[in-house]
């Protein structure tokens, strides 16, 4: 069955949580025994309904604040789509958590009270989604019910939806659709409440949007090198990784980087079986015809489609950390399953979260800011832009005392 992975996104209390148990609930997703452990739950905090948002809130810290924290997933089936649900934080100070979620998924649903209307948490999600190559961005009006289900509360907020919309990425597709998810309205049957809203619910959207991977040339990132030492297979040698972007072949010429040698893929196998095909995201272990010194972070790409390899790069950075970018100090370089050094060299602009427009920098880097910088690395990288391939275009910047992710990256071009 077809699998979507989606995620949740918008400000605090917009109700990300209380649309997915909501979803669960209504989809009949939700076992008898989850079902008494939400109602126990919320009898103990004094709620005489269940509260579908604990659900996903699992964190003691979670329940007792009302806020999301961490990234929860959830898995659920329909007859016509599997999905893979990240429940993702709105308060800024968990945007790194945002973002974690939002980099393995397909569409974000960002949430927005239709009181409130678009504040800056929602032009934040909105502007990180698409800056991370989702394929759709719905944006679910919340909340129609403490409005009166009013068509003109949907349609003033809407207008001010699109003019957020306009300002991103041209690839993602924009779709709005008003719900009350407490009531469950719009959320998987069609509401009698909202009589002028003509189209889909969210679960009929979810279940016929078409959101395809980037394609991109084939790209094996070596994770780990077998030698079993056995006398069944005294001479075997493999590597072990995932295959991204296009598909590997048996009888393939790659080349071998960072040596640059070329040799022929000879055999592609699973725990189970021998391949001649290794499809995008299949993890597998790949033979070639030469003894070439291959070992974690080098790769093995078709000769005819290599990527580039470069030691200054320009990247769109998300800072993730408290304490601001420092401009010239090391930092880790994390990309793929290879990790150098490097260092941030200079800011060429950052984004205005109020208006999402490019402006020169004034400061240093601070958390939850964007910016397009310049990257200088001590060994080369083997890149793509993110806009060709999400893996072979994404890195991390780890801060070498703490080991703390401190910065996520989208290559924009060496």
């Amino acid at each position: 069955m077809e699998l979507l992975r989606f995620t949740t996104a918008g400000s605090v209390d917009d109700g990300k949580s209380t649309l997915i148990g909501r979803l669960l609930y209504d989809s009949k997703a939700i076992f008898d025994d989850q079902l008494d452990a939400l109602h126990r739950a919320s009898l103990r905090r004094g709620e005489e309904q269940v509260n579908l948002a604990l659900l996903t809130d699992g964190l003691r810290a979670e329940r007792e604040q009302g806020i999301t924290i961490d990234v929860a997933y959830r898995y659920f089936a329909t007859p016509r789509r599997s999905f893979i649900i990240a429940d993702t934080p709105g308060h800024v100070q968990y945007t790194r958590n945002m973002v974690t979620g939002a980099s393995t998924a397909q569409v974000a649903v960002i949430l927005v009270d239709a009181r409130q209307g678009v504040v800056e948490q929602t032009r934040r999600h909105a502007y990180l989604a698409a800056l991370l190559g989702l394929s759709h961005l719905v944006f679910a009006v919340n909340k129609m019910d403490l409005v009166g289900y009013e068509e003109a509360a949907f349609a003033r907020v809407k207008t001010a939806l699109e003019q957020v919309a306009t300002r991103l990425a041209p690839t993602a597709q924009v779709h709005f659709l008003p719900i009350a998810a407490l009531h469950g309205d719009n959320v998987v049957e069609r509401s009698v409440r909202l009589p002028w809203y003509s189209g889909p619910s969210l679960l009929e959207l979810l279940e016929t949007l078409e959101a395809p991977e980037q394609a991109g040339p084939a790209r094996f990132p070596v994770q780990y090198v077998i030698r079993p030492q056995s006398p069944d297979f005294p001479d075997y040698r493999g590597y072990a990784g995932r295959v991204v972007g296009a598909a590997l072949r048996v009888g393939e010429r790659v080349v071998a980087l960072p040596s640059g040698i070329e040799t022929e893929i000879v055999g592609i196998e699973t725990m189970d079986e021998s391949l001649e095909v290794a499809e995008p995201g299949q993890s597998v272990t790949v033979r070639v015809k030469d003894d070439l010194d291959l070992s974690r972070g080098d790769l093995l790409a078709p000769v005819a489609a290599p990527p580039t390899v470069a030691q200054e790069l320009t990247v769109t950075l998300c800072w993730l950390a408290t304490a601001p970018l420092q401009l010239n100090a090391r930092y880790r370089v994390r990309h793929t399953s290879r990790e150098v050094l490097g260092m941030v060299t200079g800011i060429d602009f950052v984004v205005d979260i109020e208006t999402l427009e490019h402006i020169p920098a004034t400061g240093p880097l601070t958390a939850n800011g964007i910016a397009q910088v310049r990257l200088r690395l001590a060994s080369p990288l083997f890149v793509d832009a993110y806009t060709v391939n999400r893996t072979m275009g994404s890195l991390i910047l780890i801060d070498e005392a703490s080991h703390v992710s401190v910065g996520a990256g989208m290559i924009v071009a060496p």
